[in-house]
């Protein structure tokens, strides 16, 4: 039986916590046009402005939540395709970023000295978007392109309502819920409005209406980031048994004056904290390996925001991680193409 190979690819991160490492990382991740979606030339003079003074600030958040073994994000990656591995009875679980290392190429180059002719690419986001789903795509094409892999490629679709996806995130966190709160905050990756427009027009007309998910169409929800995250949301909130008045859904992570899509956490965790919440869970379903933006962003900086605010407790939830049940739902749905091929 032909082997085959499930390749999974997460954002990345810097080799290091130092300054030349961290702007060798945000070069990369900014000069790409899914990302920083201009024109080349006005492309990098925006990423050399930058680099003038972001890499020195990165690398002191990334010290801030650095460990022993290395990134956060890559560790707990590895951790999760180790998990796999004995899953996924059709071949080799290899692991890449799409910036920094282990790049896509490398992983690439491994499964083609195994002989691999097929792969099933797995990016590691369960919502769509240009900037993550997309790059990793058009990237791992164009290496086995350039190297003339002669591999079959099949990639795993978002999977932001996945039943057993849902299930899983309810699990992980039943602890926390269970333990009780005020209020729970879903704060998902923001990415600015314009990348909405650019796949569906008719995602602008979604971009202030909380409700956005029973209004739009098919079309629009597979290709509408904010959408798909309104809809992990509710899924999330449905199975876990959650009220309408405990849960609320914000986008962090904003960079440059460009509008982005809303509401901000910045702001959410500010007007939660002045209607009296006053102990908070925080969660971040876009990530499925917690990160700088999960562990230094929100449970540092914004654990700090809200209590200066008016807070008792800010509880930052963790991602899925290397989740036992997690891992199985990557083995499950990769699963889906082997059959397909058979």
């Amino acid at each position: 039986m032909t082997q085959h190979a499930l390749l999974l690819v997460n954002l990345g991160s810097p080799n290091s916590t130092s300054v030349a490492d961290v702007r060798s990382y945000l070069n990369q991740f900014l000069m790409d046009p899914y990302v920083v979606d201009l024109p080349w030339p006005i492309r990098r003079l925006l990423v050399s402005l930058i680099l003038l003074k972001r890499p020195a600030e990165s690398a002191h958040a990334y010290q801030s939540i650095w460990w022993d073994e290395g990134s956060p994000l890559v560790v707990i990656s590895q951790r999760l395709a180790k998990q796999v591995q004995p899953l996924w009875e059709h071949g080799p679980v290899e692991l890449a970023m799409r910036y920094a290392q282990p790049s896509i190429e490398s992983a690439l180059l491994k499964l083609a000295k195994q002989g691999i002719k097929e792969v099933t690419l797995f990016p590691l986001y369960p919502q769509f978007a240009d900037s993550t789903t997309t790059t990793v795509i058009k990237e791992t094409q164009r290496q086995i392109k350039q190297h003339s892999l002669s591999m079959k490629l099949n990639t795993v679709d978002a999977f932001y309502n996945n039943a057993a996806y849902i299930d899983a995130l309810v699990a992980s966190v039943k602890p926390q819920l269970e333990a009780g709160f005020d209020h729970l905050l879903l704060s998902f990756h923001g990415l600015p409005e314009r990348h909405l427009h650019k796949n569906d027009a008719k995602a602008g007309e979604y971009l202030n209406n909380a409700t956005c998910c029973s209004a739009a169409d098919a079309q629009t929800i597979a290709q509408c980031y904010r959408v798909q995250c309104f809809l992990t949301a509710q899924a999330f909130a449905e199975k876990a048994g959650l009220t309408a008045e405990q849960w609320s859904v914000s986008f962090q992570s904003r960079l440059g004056r460009a509008k982005w899509i809303e509401p901000y956490t910045e702001q959410r965790l500010d007007e939660l904290a002045k209607q009296g919440v006053k102990k908070l869970l925080v969660m971040s379903p876009a990530f499925v390996a917690d990160c700088i933006e999960t562990l230094e962003e929100l449970g540092i900086r914004g654990r700090e925001q809200f209590l200066a605010a008016g807070g008792e407790e800010l509880v930052l939830l963790p991602c899925l991680n290397d989740n036992v049940q997690w891992a199985q739902v990557v083995a499950d749905l990769g699963k889906v193409h082997v059959k397909a091929d058979r």
